[in-house]
């Protein structure tokens, strides 16, 4: 993860997801570039406009300086990027080409977190669009941990590939990759049909700190939250199906209640 990308608009939440890319770039010697999406006019090229679009990007240059004052950024590479298309996923995914990012890294907004990012929010757009891996963080964290890696999949052969991804964020970060597989009453698999699929699955992969797990529960994504709640994980990681984005795996709402407990990171593979 040599060059991560961090979109802003200098809010708590964006600020959050930058001290976590300032804390992994720490480590790994990785620059930062800072996207800054500004929603400019539509006439923006007219004679009348040009003054207004010149506010806002002069805005985001004065937020941009003062951010870079922040102390947990000292010692670090940052860039600055602005872009004034208004489509946030459409900014990051010229940055992500232009500049050949390998994180993005997203705060999560709104009092419930991820079912915001679950129903629609720019973040949520970004991962369903994004070609490369993005962690989205909610809260903030001083000490950003990922130790403790629990990797949701069914052991599909399409989940292969993005769990390969994971693999090699595993490893770069020195955590403990959890493989885990939720049982659920609507598609129930008896045990021998389970192992014959991971066997599958991992007979190509490097099994070296994989655990592998079944967890028995009345949804899939009840048994995602519940199990990295129960092991104490630090980090949740999926893949996701382009537009389907995240119903991969989350079919249907998340309750309320099970969202605002999912205090933890989230990174996302494409499939």
């Amino acid at each position: 993860m040599k060059r991560i990308l961090v979109p802003t608009d200098f809010s708590k939440q964006a600020e959050n997801a930058l001290k976590v890319a300032a804390q992994m770039a720490k480590k790994n010697g990785s620059e930062i570039y800072v996207l800054n999406s500004i929603e400019l006019p539509s006439n923006s090229e007219s004679t009348g406009a040009m003054p207004e679009s010149l506010f806002f990007i002069k805005l985001a240059e004065k937020h941009f300086e003062e951010l870079l004052k922040k102390p947990y950024l000292e010692d670090l590479l940052i860039h600055e990027a602005i872009i004034g298309h208004g489509e946030i996923y459409n900014d990051v995914s010229e940055v992500v080409k232009e500049k050949n990012i390998d994180l993005i890294i997203m705060g999560s907004h709104g009092i419930n977190g991820f079912m915001e990012m679950f129903i629609g929010s720019n973040t949520e757009k970004v991962v369903r669009t994004s070609k490369i891996p993005v962690l989205v963080i909610k809260n903030e964290h001083l000490d950003f941990k990922t130790d403790n890696f629990v990797y949701a999949t069914d052991f599909s052969e399409e989940c292969k590939a993005p769990f390969k991804e994971a693999q090699k964020f595993a490893e770069m970060s020195n955590s403990s990759l959890n493989l885990l597989y939720v049982n659920t009453p609507s598609e129930f698999k008896t045990t021998q049909e389970i192992n014959e699929r991971i066997k599958d699955f991992v007979k190509d992969q490097n099994e070296e700190n994989i655990n592998i797990h079944i967890y028995n529960d009345t949804s899939i994504e009840k048994g995602i939250l519940n199990f990295a709640s129960e092991t104490n994980a630090n980090l949740i990681g999926m893949g996701t199906h382009g537009r389907k984005g995240i119903s991969h795996f989350f079919n249907g709402s998340v309750s309320e209640d099970l969202v605002n407990h999912a205090n933890m990171p989230v990174m996302t593979f494409k499939i």
